[in-house]
């Protein structure tokens, strides 16, 4: 066989090694190709795979909280140095900058406590906190209470109805 017979074939066998190559990536992106049935049916892959979550996700409010509690720490951060570069340039922005940065590291705080007294009210209305003296338990409790009398006395409402039929002496 000499190199030009050679090179064909293996000119040959490249295009078939393509060919094969743009079929499968044909078939994982989920289009035909000519040489496949019409009526194969792809399987399409997900583009992810979704795990479940290793942490619950935060309540409403306490998501609330968090936030605006990171965007004021992020401000009073960013203040906080304007204020030293302004201190270190000699600028007369330095003095509004520092007592800026100082009331807001006082809000700062404020919104961090806002948060763990919002998580904490969250847990014992919701009863997430599973002690005996739990507010949350105790109105579920009363809630059920509530619920099965009413569901008994929708129960009785309804014996009354059945009997009342079934004494009377003509259907009209």
């Amino acid at each position: 066989m000499g190199t030009a017979q050679r090179q064909e074939t293996s000119g040959k066998d490249a295009a078939a090694q393509d060919t094969a190559r743009r079929d499968t990536d044909a078939r994982d992106l989920g289009v035909r190709s000519e040489r496949e049935p019409a009526q194969e049916r792809f399987h399409y892959r997900p583009l992810w795979i979704e795990e479940s979550a290793k942490r619950r996700r935060l309540p409403d409010p306490v998501r609330t909280a968090a936030v605006r509690a990171v965007l004021i720490i992020s401000v009073t951060l960013i203040q906080a140095m304007v204020a030293f570069l302004c201190t270190l340039a000699g600028s007369w922005l330095a003095f509004p900058m520092v007592l800026s940065s100082i009331a807001s590291t006082v809000v700062a705080t404020w919104a961090a406590l806002d948060v763990w007294v919002t998580r904490q009210v969250w847990n014992q209305r919701n009863g997430v906190v599973s002690a005996p003296s739990s507010t949350a338990r105790s109105l579920r409790r009363e809630r059920r209470r509530a619920r099965r009398q009413a569901q008994a006395a929708e129960r009785a409402q309804r014996r009354i109805r059945r009997q009342g039929k079934r004494e009377q002496l003509s259907h009209p």
